[in-house]
C-alpha cells in the first residue's frame, strides 16, 4: 500500500530554491533514512509533507487522499482545512527539540493530544499512555517533569506522544543531533523496536549506522534534489554519485 506519494515538490524561501522538483513513494512499513549535508532540504522536505511548510508546487498524497494538488495552472490547492487537518493526522512527527510541555508531567505530555485534539476521553487514554511509555523504557518516569530528565528521555516522551495519536506514519526530524552522543543510542533502541513492528517512517538523520542497520531504503539528498537513492549497501557502502562520495566521505573522516 502506497503510504506517501511526493510528486516534483518545489519550496522556494523568497529568492532561495530549497526543494527543486523533489518526488518519493513510501510503502507501508517502509523505513527510509533522508541523509545529506545542512541545508540541502531534508528538513523542509519532512515539513512539507505534514503541512508545517506550504509547497510552491507539486502534488502530495498521503494514504490516496490527496492534501495538496498543483493544477495546470500551477497553483498549489490544499484540501480543505478540515479535510487537510485529518490527513496530517495520519502523521506524527519527531522534532530535533523536543518540545515538550515544561509545566506538564511526562504523563500530561503524552496523553495532551489525544485529550485536546482527538476528543478521547481521559480514563481511555491513560492506560494506552501508560503502555506506550513503558515501550520506550519510561514508565518509571510517569509523574515526573521534563526538566528532571535527560534529552535521550525527553525523545523517547517525545516518540510516545506522537506514537499517542495513532499516526499510521512517523516523521523523524534529526531525532538524536541535540544528544550527547551517550544518549542517542537509547532514542535509536525506541525507533529500532518501532521499525521491527513495521511502522512506515521516514527519518532524516545523520545516523550513519541507524540508516545502515534499520532503513529499507537511504535517500541522499543535496541542494534542494534526491541524488541518489537505493538500499543502505548501494547508497552507503557502494554510492555511484560523486557528490553522496564526498558527503560520505567527509562524514567519515569526523
Amino acid at each position: 500500500m502506497l503510504m506517501i506519494s511526493a510528486q516534483n515538490i518545489q519550496k522556494n524561501f523568497e529568492k532561495l530554491e530549497v526543494l527543486r522538483g523533489v518526488s518519493l513513494d513510501i510503502q507501508k512499513g517502509e523505513v527510509v533514512a533522508v541523509i545529506g549535508p545542512s541545508g540541502s532540504g531534508k528538513s523542509t522536505f519532512l515539513r512539507c509533507l505534514n503541512r508545517l511548510e506550504t509547497i510552491d508546487g507539486g502534488t502530495i498524497e498521503i494514504e490516496g487522499e490527496k492534501l495538496v494538488l498543483t493544477g495546470a495552472e500551477g497553483i498549489p490547492k490544499y484540501a480543505e482545512e478540515a479535510k487537510a487537518r485529518m490527513i496530517c493526522r495520519k502523521m506524527g512527527m519527531v522534532f530535533q527539540q523536543f518540545n515538550l510541555f515544561p509545566h506538564l508531567t511526562v504523563l500530561e505530555n503524552v496523553i495532551e493530544a489525544p485529550l485536546t485534539v482527538k476528543g478521547v476521553k481521559r480514563e481511555e487514554i491513560l492506560p494506552e499512555a501508560e503502555e506506550l511509555l513503558r515501550k520506550v523504557g519510561l514508565e518509571d518516569k510517569l509523574n515526573s517533569y521534563p526538566s528532571r530528565l535527560s534529552g535521550g528521555q525527553k525523545q523517547r516522551v517525545a516518540i510516545a506522544r506522537a506514537l499517542a495519536m495513532k499516526p499510521d506514519i512517523l516523521l523523524f526530524d534529526e531525532p538524536t543531533s541535540a544528544l550527547d552522543p551517550e544518549l542517542t543510542g537509547e532514542v535509536l533502541k525506541a525507533m529500532r523496536q518501532l521499525a521491527e513492528e513495521h511502522m512506515t517512517m521516514i527519518v532524516v538523520t545523520h545516523e550513519m549506522g541507524f540508516a545502515r542497520e534499520v532503513a529499507n531504503r537511504v535517500i541522499f539528498m543535496d541542494k534542494g534534489e534526491i541524488v541518489e537513492q537505493g538500499t543502505p549497501e548501494e547508497v552507503i557502502d557502494h554510492p555511484k554519485q560523486q557528490r553522496t562520495q564526498a558527503f560520505l566521505n567527509h562524514i567519515n573522516e569526523k
